[in-house]
């Protein structure tokens, strides 16, 4: 009888054992997704200041896709993430110029390569501008862009430091 009674409590102790096991599995698994999705696939960015106002705000969060890094081109327009040279520093700014491009503002008009390309995302702020009397935007350029680099901007362009301050 007491053989019996030790084979079932060696038993439930396995069990425990093995339940265990795999949940400490389960969990190292979790972590290690978790970091390679993090690394690899999204990571958390969070904005600081308003050189991106009104399309993004002082404090909200983004998820950022880094597959582009990988499987895609960057393009005209999209929102991206540099980080400081000299700094740890992120900056959240537009991408305006590919390598190789010429880039020009002149009245408030961003023209590439001497075309004028149409920035919709402005435009709360060029009627901000507007009001106030003032340019949204100074004129700057001609400037080439470097190979392997890009030109980028704020979207609040007074109040941003981007490309035409050496980031």
């Amino acid at each position: 009888m007491t053989e019996e009674k030790n084979t079932k409590t060696e038993k439930t102790a396995k069990k425990k054992t093995n339940t265990y096991l795999e949940w400490g599995k389960a969990i190292v698994i979790a972590v290690l997704l978790a970091l390679l999705i993090r690394h690899f696939l999204f990571e958390p960015y969070l904005v600081e200041g308003s050189s991106m106002y009104p399309t993004l705000h002082d404090g909200e969060r983004l998820f950022v896709n880094k597959t582009v890094n990988y499987i895609g081109e960057l393009q005209r327009g999209d929102i991206v993430i540099i980080n400081g040279e000299t700094s740890k520093i992120h900056y959240v700014k537009r991408l305006i110029g590919k390598p190789g491009e010429t880039v020009q503002m002149k009245d408030d008009t961003l023209y590439i390569n001497g075309k004028k390309v149409a920035e919709p995302y402005l435009s709360k702020n060029k009627k901000e501008a507007e009001k106030l009397g003032v340019s949204l935007t100074g004129d700057f350029g001609p400037v080439k862009v470097p190979k392997g680099k890009y030109f980028v901007m704020g979207d609040n362009r007074l109040n941003s430091m981007d490309s035409r301050n050496g980031l």
